[in-house]
């Protein structure tokens, strides 16, 4: 091997430019959910061109460090904890463990359907009346982040669920569920489109989200819901492990 040809090879400027980001970003020159300055701006203060800082920009968006918001900008992502120990693996909210955000609210709402073909195959047991229930994660006035779950009236009766206590509600799908689940299945997918309850919402980056699919089990054949989580692509970060 020619090693002497392979130390001659020159780093990416854009490389050098992620780095120096980086460090301003762990020194806190530029914070956790501070806007960076705008393209023209910061490529002229580092001195470089704007397509340079956008192969760099881009870096640190895969990486979920810097998050870009269609007409807003890029803001800092705190990725520097978060997730650093969480995984998919484990039976816990995937909301909480695959989104940059720490959410200011969530909010609930919920209505009773008639069952359909869809409701059985999800919920694996007939029933005479579903609970459907959305949750609108909210960072600011920006809705970051979406669920739609799916419930048999005969669980929600079964762990005496009041649907009118939004409070309690919110805890049971956020938190206590996955107390109560012994078991899980997952899927992952990618979509382009979002279609929301509530037709005057609007979520950032809905044309480009992951959607994880959710099934949680207790001891019976058929789950105790059906949940379908939309993460933008610009607000995840999903982690795996792999074993040999």
């Amino acid at each position: 091997m020619n090693t002497n040809k392979h130390a001659q090879l020159k780093r990416p400027l854009y490389i050098n430019v992620y780095d120096e980001l980086l460090l301003q970003i762990k020194k806190g020159v530029f914070p956790v959910d501070s806007r960076l300055p705008s393209e023209p701006d910061l490529a002229s203060r580092l001195g470089i061109s704007r397509a340079t800082l956008r192969q760099a920009l881009a870096l640190l968006q895969d990486d979920g460090i810097v998050r870009n918001i269609r007409g807003k900008g890029n803001f800092v992502v705190n990725s520097f904890g978060k997730h650093e120990d969480v995984h998919l693996e484990k039976l816990s909210n995937p909301m909480h463990k695959c989104h940059v955000s720490i959410f200011d609210r969530i909010d609930t709402h919920y209505r009773l359907d008639e069952d359909t073909e869809y409701t059985k195959q999800v919920l694996k047991r007939d029933s005479s009346t579903v609970v459907a229930v959305e949750r609108l994660y909210r960072k600011g006035n920006d809705l970051v982040a979406y669920a739609f779950t799916f419930m048999s009236m005969q669980t929600v009766e079964s762990l005496s669920l009041d649907l009118n206590n939004k409070e309690q509600l919110l805890n049971f799908l956020e938190n206590q569920v996955y107390e109560n689940a012994n078991r899980g299945e997952m899927e992952i997918k990618y979509t382009h489109t979002v279609s929301l309850a509530h037709k005057k919402e609007k979520l950032i980056g809905d044309n480009e989200c992951f959607l994880i699919l959710e099934s949680l089990y207790n001891n019976a054949d058929y789950p105790i819901m059906y949940n379908k989580f939309y993460i933008p692509q610009q607000f995840s970060n999903i982690k795996l492990n792999i074993y040999n």
